[in-house]
This record gives C-alpha cells, sequence and structure tokens, in this order.
C-alpha cells in the first residue's frame, strides 16, 4: 500500500470510527484479478441517519483532510446503504440486515480481510 492510499484508508477509518461506525472491515483485493477496486471499505451503522451520517462525514473529512474528492456516492435513496466511490478504494455503508444480506466479506472471500476494532 503506497503512502497515498494509506493516509485515504486512514482518513475513511478514523471518519467511520468517529461517528460510530462499526464493524470496519479492509478488504485487500490488489491480489486478485479483475477487481472494480484495490481495497473496500465495509462497515454498518445502526440507523439510516447514521448511515447518511457516515457517509456525509467520510466525504467531508477525505476531502478536508486530504484534498480528494468522491468519484460517486449512490445507494442512499433509502439509506439502508451507502456507497462512496474513490477509485481505487471503495467504502460501502450498510444498516446490519443489509449488510448480511449482500455479505460483502463473503463474495470477496480471497480478499485478505482485516478487522478494524470498534472505538467504544
Amino acid at each position: 500500500m503506497n503512502t497515498s492510499t494509506k493516509i485515504l484508508t486512514r482518513t475513511i477509518i478514523d471518519s467511520i470510527q468517529n461517528v460510530k461506525g462499526k464493524k470496519i472491515i479492509l478488504a485487500d483485493l490488489t491480489h486478485i484479478e479483475d477487481t472494480i477496486c484495490d481495497y473496500l471499505i465495509i462497515c454498518e451503522g445502526n440507523s439510516n441517519t447514521q448511515v447518511n451520517s457516515i457517509v456525509e462525514h467520510v466525504r467531508d473529512e477525505v476531502k478536508r483532510q486530504t484534498g480528494e474528492s468522491t468519484l460517486a456516492i449512490d445507494g442512499l435513496r433509502n439509506a439502508e446503504w451507502g456507497a462512496i466511490d474513490y477509485g481505487n478504494e471503495v467504502v460501502h455503508i450498510f444498516l446490519p440486515d443489509v449488510r448480511n444480506y449482500y455479505n460483502l466479506e463473503t463474495l470477496w472471500a480471497d480478499a485478505v480481510l482485516e478487522t478494524i476494532p470498534d472505538l467504544d
């Protein structure tokens, strides 16, 4: 992981933790061919409001701290799920039931998964 990727990843994870996002997983896809990105960051919020807050906080903090803009934000219509695309990194924020349904950790079973501890 190069320095700018490390900074972006750390900023995203810190931003999620700052608004009490939970069960953060960092999935390293760099050794898998034909993936949509190099890293997935997956987490969950406890309510629709929290899912929206996490998306907004990550977007704002990444822009403020790194100057990086999102390529796209999607999925917030019902605020059960949100995705933020930074090109080589994609962030997915879910409600717990929706996360279980999509089960991205299993979908990318060949990825190297790192569990980030919750801050409580």
